[in-house]
């Protein structure tokens, strides 16, 4: 089966990128796709090292700090073939290429962008975000991890929940709250090392997918950190989240890889599977199971594919990044759900992958701003009117 192109045609150095991506995800990944998920296993720093051999940790960054300062839509092709074989593949990919490491470049100053950036091109390290606290998720500006400055140190304090890479990752851009102003205008970010001293970690969660990426609690108990890593001051919140539209494209991908992969084996399992004398595909309830999942998952590439083409090297434009996120999602969790329908049985066994593509696709619509909140960011944008969330 063929996966259809993004918007416009593929360069040939475009094309080039896709099929060597797609045939090192196939080969060296994918076989172990069902293993990692069963065991929740982190993917391996030898194989992350891979990646960075071959340039793509760096293909959105800066050629001047390693990169190859290629446009986000080359990075989040790279991503979804990744993904479609495991998204633990391609997790690091999408933390350097849409994640912190972004934030850093497009926030940070000269000395922090050549300081953190050449590791996370050449593999060394992979940077994580954390965002959510227990009693702020959506709500990201409820946040009350604290930051105080002493001298020329930060000290932090409180918790942080659901950080997805916790106690896998070298370093996480914390966002904390530096003054006492209520909302976003108290909150900025730091970066921190994983093995600051007063930094720990709770158990790893037993999550229903992601299983491998890691997430756990991190505890600041007075944790020190130099001045110098304050990437975000008090007040930038606003501008942090307008980068955060990058993310939300890397997890949109991330869903897409999910919906297309469930789509390639079942459309080869129709074929291939006979019921009452003939392959199942030749039923027509089957054929327009088929073609929802087709559709649906054209359209979410064409809005992916969007506002990548439209942000360039630059920030998606918010509502696009939105509406791509939010359909890509939803559309992860409903062709997957029709995929083990197709599959009968089969699809409930772990053996096919399917039951593991619709356990993460929950996953992915989850982190970065559910749907819902994409739904409310969107309108708002539309009406042009903010709506206080708390009246």
């Amino acid at each position: 089966m063929q996966t259809p192109t993004p918007v416009g045609s593929l360069s040939s150095d475009q094309a080039d990128l896709k099929d060597m991506t797609r045939r090192l995800a196939l080969d060296r990944y994918a076989p172990h796709a069902q293993a990692w998920d069963r065991d929740y296993a982190h993917f391996p720093d030898e194989e992350r090292q891979v990646l960075a051999d071959l340039d793509l940790l760096g293909i959105a960054l800066p050629e001047e700090y390693g990169g190859s300062g290629r446009p986000l839509v080359d990075a989040l092709i790279v991503i979804e073939e990744l993904a479609k074989a495991t998204p633990l593949a391609a997790f690091p990919v999408f933390e350097a290429a849409t994640g912190p490491a972004r934030v850093i470049e497009l926030c940070g100053t000269e000395e922090q962008k050549a300081e953190h950036l050449p590791p996370v091109v050449q593999g060394r390290k992979t940077i994580a975000v954390a965002i959510s606290e227990p009693d702020a998720g959506s709500a990201a500006t409820d946040a009350t991890v604290r930051g105080r400055v002493e001298g020329d140190e930060l000290v932090i304090s409180g918790t942080k929940r659901w950080c997805s890479g916790a106690g896998y990752a070298e370093q996480y851009l914390v966002y904390l709250r530096l003054g006492p102003e209520k909302g976003a205008a108290g909150l900025g970010a730091v970066l921190v090392d994983r093995d600051a001293e007063q930094l720990s970690f709770g158990e790893q969660e037993h999550l229903m997918g992601h299983r491998g990426v890691g997430s756990a609690d991190m505890f600041f108990d007075d944790v020190r950190v130099p001045i110098e890593r304050l990437i975000i001051p008090q007040g930038g919140f606003k501008h942090l989240f307008s980068v955060f539209s990058i993310e939300r494209l890397g997890n949109a991908t991330m869903s897409l890889a999910l919906a297309q992969a469930a789509l390639d084996r079942s459309a080869r399992y129709v074929q291939e599977r006979k019921q009452f004398g003939r392959a199942i595909a030749e039923f027509q309830m089957v054929q327009g199971t088929l073609a929802d999942m087709i559709m649906q998952v054209d359209a979410a590439r064409l809005l992916v594919h969007r506002a990548a083409t439209n942000a360039g090297h630059g920030v998606p434009i918010p509502r696009e990044a939105s509406i791509a996120k939010c359909f890509s999602n939803e559309t992860a969790k409903r062709v997957t759900d029709m995929a083990i329908q197709l599959h009968g049985g089969y699809g409930y066994s772990a053996e096919y992958d399917v039951e593991r593509m619709h356990r993460d696709a929950h996953g992915w619509a989850l982190a970065g701003g559910t749907p819902n909140m994409q739904r409310i960011r969107i309108a708002s944008d539309y009406l042009e009117r903010r709506f206080d969330q708390r009246s």
